[in-house]
């Protein structure tokens, strides 16, 4: 499964190594694909991965999600 999120909050590359972290300590998330400057992230993912923990990872890390745009 595939989702693109839009991000708010993310500043610099450290952020975007944050993101990954977070996102990465997930079981079955398999590609983080972080864009700073489209402020989005995609993620590919399998069970037992959902977007819900997918989105929790962020917020954990202090970023916020624009539900409008994901």
């Amino acid at each position: 499964m595939t989702t693109t999120l839009s991000v708010s909050g993310m500043r610099c590359g450290k952020c975007v190594d944050k993101i990954e972290k977070f996102i990465g300590e997930i079981e079955g998330v398999s590609l983080i694909d972080v864009n700073l400057e489209k402020s989005q992230v995609k993620i590919e993912f399998n069970a037992p991965a959902t977007q819900e923990l997918i989105s929790e990872a962020i917020l954990d890390a202090g970023f916020g999600i624009d539900e409008n745009n994901s």
